[in-house]
């Protein structure tokens, strides 16, 4: 489609190319869309300019070369960077520009940029993005809050970044940060589930080969899951986790997610202790801790205890 969305493909910008954006980048020009991309270490620019995409060297040079109405995907960093970047692109921007914040955020910072915005006449979509690295390369879930009318408008190129049916309209500013926010709580509590069951295998008398284990419970299971396939990868690569300290990283988005349930008094002992047990692991690992790392590490890249 045109930079309005009528019928025909995209040219965008794309501002982040780490592990997720990258992806998210080749994903789009997969189907054939046209990405100006702008990162702030200009050699994630070239690498990926070499495989098709626009290469900008300035966020001035980025929104330059872009049509009206201009549509800008942030996939930066939470926080100070999506506000700083944010803050050089008002001035470069015109009235029914669009920016959509693909992020990890915390939902009431995606209610502020939206009235922000809109006090700009600026568009603003948040976008809560899942999938992993293979998620954002062929296909992701999206979780999409804003006005209604800019996600429809908008709608084909979240088609192009889901997979089959992973897209939705959410609700209004804030929403689909917020139900990713909480999709992450209980990514967490799930990812503690399944090492807490591996370290019983483990301590056990038995000689378990961790991945035939994984592999029948990934095959009709009641527990099969995608979490469930990148454990089982992970054993088939290293069948006793060695290159693992154990050591687990993350963390921000489930605390988010406990600090809303408490808020609304809403139990969730399950990811309070997924938590607990995250923040422990920086001084004392076992089995458990080296599979939830493991996990990790399969699905989305993420060193330990970053």
């Amino acid at each position: 489609m045109d930079s309005a969305g009528r019928g025909v493909k995209m040219k965008l910008g794309f501002i982040g190319l780490g592990r997720m954006g990258h992806n998210v980048v080749l994903n789009l020009i997969d189907k054939k869309n046209k990405v100006v991309v702008f990162n702030r270490h200009a050699d994630k620019v070239r690498k990926i300019a070499r495989k098709g995409a626009i290469g900008a060297y300035s966020i001035e040079e980025l929104v330059e070369k872009l049509p009206k109405p201009r549509v800008v995907v942030l996939m930066i960093t939470a926080g100070k960077p999506v506000d700083s970047v944010m803050k050089q692109l008002f001035p470069l921007l015109s009235k029914d520009d669009t920016i959509i914040e693909a992020g990890n955020s915390w939902y009431k910072d995606s209610q502020r940029r939206y009235k922000l915005c809109k006090s700009k006449g600026i568009n603003f979509i948040d976008q809560g993005t899942s999938g992993g690295l293979n998620g954002a390369r062929y296909g992701a879930s999206l979780m999409i809050g804003g006005d209604k009318k800019i996600f429809k408008r908008y709608e084909n190129l979240f088609k192009d970044v889901a997979t089959k049916d992973g897209y939705a309209y959410m609700g209004p500013a804030g929403a689909g940060h917020f139900v990713k926010m909480v999709h992450n709580g209980v990514e967490y509590a799930i990812e503690e589930a399944y090492a807490e069951g591996f370290e019983v295998l483990d301590k056990s008398k038995y000689k378990y080969d961790y991945e035939k284990v994984s592999n029948v419970w990934n095959h009709g299971s009641i527990v099969r899951s995608f979490l469930c396939e990148t454990i089982q990868e992970a054993f088939r690569k290293d069948p006793k986790l060695k290159k693992f300290t154990g050591k687990i990283g993350g963390g921000e988005t489930g605390t988010w997610t406990l600090k809303t349930a408490n808020s609304e008094r809403v139990e969730m002992e399950t990811l309070k202790h997924a938590l607990k047990k995250r923040k422990q692991s920086r001084k004392k690992q076992s089995f458990a801790t080296k599979v939830v790392s493991a996990m990790r590490a399969e699905f989305g890249g993420h060193d330990e205890a970053k």
